[in-house]
């Protein structure tokens, strides 16, 4: 296309120096003919001329080799290419794309810079649109610079909900005085980045506390509490706390991994809830009862079935009865019941434990299910607890399609209600 658009702009007189040039094989033995025509002293050196002009007519390069690739390439038949314009290409790119002229202002905003930024009418200043300090600056250096490398920043979006963007600025050909900003979304790489360092550092910390004190109590038997028999079995049973606090940790932690390695992951059998749920009961009926609750039911008398995993269910179903005996048993009993609900017109079943004991603050709600979060550190370690319990619920529910929720008031206990698709 570059050569078509060249050769058009020619003048005439570049037009015909051009030609003269590739025919100036011809134009040479042409001259040598006639000056041998000239002095020819017979008829047979004449033809002898001619022949000589033809051959060489035969032989001689009309037009360079690269001029003659460019002539086939030219001449390729339509593809499906032909016709599509510049914006349907701009159209279909899934990140925001902007162009701007060489004064700031707006030439062309793709529908997804639309829906990333609100309507972006032509001709409004790019300057005013991005105030972030990072974005004047990656504007203005790709205006000063033309044409230039293309320019990299990352801007953050704060509203409606926190967003970040790798941005890249640079100049569209040569003297256009077009430019253009592409955004590309860096929100959830950062979310996870932000997730595996917290992870991290909060496991570390977990594993560091009880490790500290085991090295302490080893430090302490091997010196004053040497020849101390009641300290010794003290210290001992502490230690031995702390060994299966972290073996229930690193256990959670290796469930945790488990289920994110297949998030997506549906099971196709069925699983019948009525009967887990009384399994789940009977395994933490010695644990109730050492805690001196009592575990009330109101299950349905014909079974309900889902799809599931029974053995993911069954883990579910004892983590939420296990943290309600042991959170609530202030208020000495837990009720678990089976009913039936609906969300957006959807039929649900829905598993409940009730528990009548503190209750969760309201502001505590929404981030229980965090790895590691807990409403009250000294009581949750006090009670054996990981943090972890209900980030694995959460995790088994979304594999499962379903959901959880958490009704609580502070002094009237908590009820958290498993919600199955009823399918």
């Amino acid at each position: 296309m570059t050569d078509m658009t060249g050769r058009e702009e020619e003048t005439i007189a570049q037009r015909a120096a051009r030609r003269l040039y590739q025919g100036r094989w011809l134009l040479a033995v042409s001259a040598i003919a006639i000056v041998v025509v000239a002095i020819a002293p017979s008829w047979q050196a004449v033809f002898l001329a001619m022949g000589f002009l033809a051959v060489v007519t035969a032989l001689a390069p009309r037009r360079p080799a690269s001029e003659r690739r460019a002539s086939k390439s030219i001449t390729v038949p339509e593809t499906q290419l032909d016709g599509v314009t510049p914006r349907d290409i701009a159209a279909a790119v899934p990140s925001p794309f902007l162009i701007f002229d060489s004064r700031g202002g707006l030439v062309y905003a793709n529908p997804a810079a639309e829906a990333a930024f609100g309507p972006l009418a032509p001709g409004i200043s790019m300057q005013l649109k991005f105030r972030a300090p990072e974005m004047q600056q990656l504007i203005e250096r790709t205006l000063s610079v033309r044409p230039g490398p293309a320019n990299v920043v990352d801007y953050a979006e704060r509203v409606p909900v926190e967003r970040v963007f790798r941005v890249t600025a640079t100049s569209i050909g040569e003297g256009k005085g077009l430019f253009a900003l592409v955004f590309k979304d860096q929100s959830e790489a950062r979310r996870i980045d932000r997730m595996r360092a917290d992870f991290i550092a909060n496991a570390s910390h977990e594993l560091r506390t009880p490790l500290a004190s085991i090295a302490g109590f080893v430090e302490t038997l091997r010196g004053p509490a040497k020849d101390d028999p009641a300290a010794r079995d003290h210290f001992l049973q502490i230690m031995q706390n702390q060994t299966a606090r972290m073996a229930r940790l690193i256990d959670d932690l290796l469930s945790l991994s488990r289920l994110e390695m297949k998030p997506y992951f549906r099971p196709g059998t069925r699983v019948d809830l009525r009967e887990t749920l009384k399994s789940v009961i009977d395994s933490l009926s010695p644990r109730a009862a050492e805690a001196g609750v009592d575990v009330e039911t109101n299950l349905p008398e014909a079974p309900v079935e889902i799809a599931g995993d029974r053995d993911e269910i069954f883990q579910v179903f004892e983590n939420l009865l296990e943290n309600a005996i042991k959170y609530g048993q202030s208020g000495r009993k837990v009720v678990v019941s089976i009913g039936q609900g609906a969300e957006a017109g959807r039929p649900e079943i829905e598993v409940a434990f009730r528990d009548f004991g503190p209750g969760i603050a309201e502001e505590h709600i929404p981030r229980v299910t965090e790895r590691f979060y807990r409403v009250d550190v000294e009581v949750s370690r006090a009670q054996k607890g990981t943090g972890l319990g209900l980030a694995i619920v959460k995790h088994i529910l979304t594999r499962h399609n379903a959901r959880l929720s958490i009704k609580s008031e502070v002094g009237h206990g908590a009820t958290f209600t498993v919600h199955f698709p009823a399918r």
